[in-house]
């Protein structure tokens, strides 16, 4: 099976930042929603349960909140493959729906310092994924999909050749919507 979605990826961020060491009280980050292409491939290993791949990159800013607003500190893309195991439900006629979970490891790339700081960079990492969705099946091979998954993630990042250090929780949700092909 395969899918192509438009995806919205809304993180919802929060940060624990040191300067020099000494935590920032108050000191926080926003990060900026992304609308993307989204592909999936699922392999079924029965008619209930497969595994699926998430392919996508995103991209987003970063902006001081908190005791840091109104700071412009960087942009970065995210390359976050996702392996899930899924459980699909097959009693509901072209009604589909199946729930996930799995494993994301994130890529971090391309990412640019802004606002006067010389460095930005976060820490690739692993993050814990979950998911639901359902395929609403038009014929035996095509169908409409809608889907939401929650990632767990949580990178490093140093700002500054580290002068500011800290873990950025970005726990992002992703929406999307739309079109199966099952082989």
């Amino acid at each position: 099976m395969i899918r192509g979605r438009a995806l919205v990826v809304m993180p919802q961020e929060s940060a624990k930042l040191s300067i020099g060491g000494v935590r920032v009280p108050g000191a926080d980050v926003s990060i900026s929603t992304s609308v993307v292409p989204e592909l999936d491939i699922s392999y079924f290993f029965t008619k209930n349960i497969a595994v699926e791949l998430v392919l996508g990159v995103t991209p987003h800013n970063v902006k001081g909140a908190g005791a840091l607003a109104g700071a412009r500190i960087g942009s970065a893309w995210l390359l976050p493959p996702t392996l899930m195991l899924q459980y699909h439900f097959t009693d509901f006629g072209a009604f589909k729906p199946y729930v996930g979970v799995g494993v994301n490891y994130t890529v971090f790339f391309n990412e640019k310092a802004k606002g006067g700081f010389t460095s930005f960079n976060l820490q690739d990492t692993f993050g814990l994924a979950l998911q639901g969705g359902i395929d609403i099946m038009l014929d035996q091979h095509w169908g409409l999909n809608l889907d939401v998954k929650k990632i767990f993630l949580e990178p490093k990042v140093k700002v500054n050749a580290g002068l500011v250090t800290g873990k950025v929780k970005i726990d992002p949700w992703l929406f999307g919507a739309g079109i199966t092909y099952k082989f």
